[in-house]
């Protein structure tokens, strides 16, 4: 069975990179343009992986996080916030919010899908681990 992975963002050409690689390696992948369509996403289909943008229109990705943990369905399923914010103090934000790491855009095509891989098999590690 493949792993369905939700990505949650909201730039078009981010959003096709992100699902070619994911897809050209066997991931189902199902995407939300927003925060709020991506928790209504994530109840209805509940992912195993989920990659979130942290800059999105409404309601920011650490808002969308925090969210998504409060679910206890959704507590347990990976959250990696994949974005551009990439100063002091972001990582400890985007922990603070739920995230169990992240990968700063624009993103690798030759280390993304490992760093993905990884964040499957143990939930915490890959990318940049919090």
């Amino acid at each position: 069975m493949n792993k369905r992975i939700l990505v949650i963002e909201d730039n078009e050409q981010n959003l096709y990179l992100v699902t070619f690689l994911l897809e050209r390696h066997g991931y189902e992948v199902i995407a939300a343009r927003d925060g709020k369509q991506g928790i209504r996403t994530a109840t209805e289909q509940v992912p195993d992986l989920i990659l979130l943008d942290i800059q999105l229109p409404s309601m920011d990705g650490y808002a969308v996080a925090a969210r998504l943990k409060e679910s206890a369905v959704l507590a347990p399923v990976p959250i990696v916030a994949v974005t551009s914010y990439a100063m002091a103090g972001d990582r400890e934000k985007a922990l603070a919010s739920g995230c169990s790491g992240y990968i700063v855009k624009p993103i690798n095509p030759d280390t993304f899908i490992g760093e993905i891989k990884a964040f499957l098999d143990t939930g915490t590690s890959g990318g940049e681990q919090l």
